[in-house]
């Protein structure tokens, strides 16, 4: 093990892997019309193109039991039908720890032996400027996609939509979702996290990003709100995972390359083969975290009791 791979696993006792849309640099797109990606309930609504993507990709290995696809291969074939549709966004992969990219890609690891979780977030931004239309459908279709492939239960997935029907996707229960996840969750458990809205960037106040931003999550009241910055997913989602979890979070939005500040890095520009190290990563930031922990009574304990799951009967 490199001193690089110690530290990455000092600093993260999670098995954390992030697949973002685009890069830092990059806006995320939405499709009009998801029939043309085949999935099993489109109805011609809207999507989020890199959910689109990789939904197909995912249920095309489903349907050929010979098709075991590595992690390259579900990343660059994603890619692939991202081009297909004239989009020039370029998927990423990033790690707590070192994947190797020929290895077979599993949301689900053969050795989970806990509970399965999922929080899943989709937000149209209804009424307001900037509004999308794919966003509820992402969820909606990731959540039966979880459900019909991976054996997800109903009462363990937590789903945030401004829809009038769920509970609302604002800073406040965005973040409470995410630190009841990390309470209930042990090791041995496989954990999913899906974003689909809006993301951007502001400038960074702490002087850990190398290029002078923290990337953002856009909650549906961040007028008032404000932003959910990298920092805050780091410590209170990142840092919070025991030893012994696997979590597989998709971020479907613009800026979203680095959103988790994870210290592994692959770019599916067809031409990588492995991941990187970030040599930008602040491994102090742990530090951090623990005396903000140190400093509060209980610093995953919800200002409110948000219920594990959002569904409305």
């Amino acid at each position: 093990m490199s001193d690089f791979d110690a530290k990455a696993e000092k600093a993260i006792a999670a098995h954390v892997r992030m697949i973002s849309g685009c890069d830092d640099s990059q806006t995320s797109a939405d499709v009009s019309n998801v029939n043309s990606f085949q999935l099993p309930d489109p109805a011609g609504k809207a999507s989020g193109a890199c959910t689109a993507a990789l939904l197909k990709v995912l249920y095309e290995s489903h349907r050929d039991p010979s098709d075991s696809p590595s992690f390259i291969d579900v990343l660059n074939r994603t890619r692939e039908s991202l081009q297909e549709k004239n989009f020039t966004q370029i998927p990423q992969l990033s790690s707590s720890r070192r994947i190797k990219m020929s290895n077979t890609f599993d949301i689900v690891p053969p050795n989970c032996t806990g509970t399965k979780r999922a929080v899943l977030i989709g937000i149209n931004y209804t009424g307001q400027r900037g509004e999308l239309s794919g966003c509820h459908n992402d969820v909606h279709n990731i959540k039966g996609y979880l459900e019909e492939v991976h054996g997800f239960d109903r009462e363990n997935m937590t789903v945030l939509l401004d829809d009038g029907e769920h509970y609302d996707p604002t800073k406040k229960n965005i973040m409470n979702a995410l630190k009841n996840l990390v309470n209930k969750t042990k090791s041995g458990d496989a954990v999913f996290v899906h974003y689909s809205g809006h993301g951007g960037s502001v400038p960074d106040k702490n002087g850990d990003e190398e290029d002078g931003m923290d990337e953002t999550l856009i909650p549906v009241d961040y007028q008032t709100a404000g932003q959910i910055i990298d920092d805050d997913l780091y410590s209170s989602l990142v840092c919070g995972m025991p030893a012994g979890v696997t979590m597989t979070c998709l971020m479907d939005c613009c800026h979203s390359g680095t959103v988790m500040d994870l210290p592994y890095t692959f770019i599916a520009d067809g031409k990588t083969t492995e991941m990187k190290e970030d040599h930008s990563f602040n491994f102090g930031k742990i530090g951090d975290f623990l005396v903000t922990v140190m400093q509060r009574k209980n610093p995953f304990k919800c200002a409110i009791d948000v219920p594990l799951c959002f569904w409305k009967d």
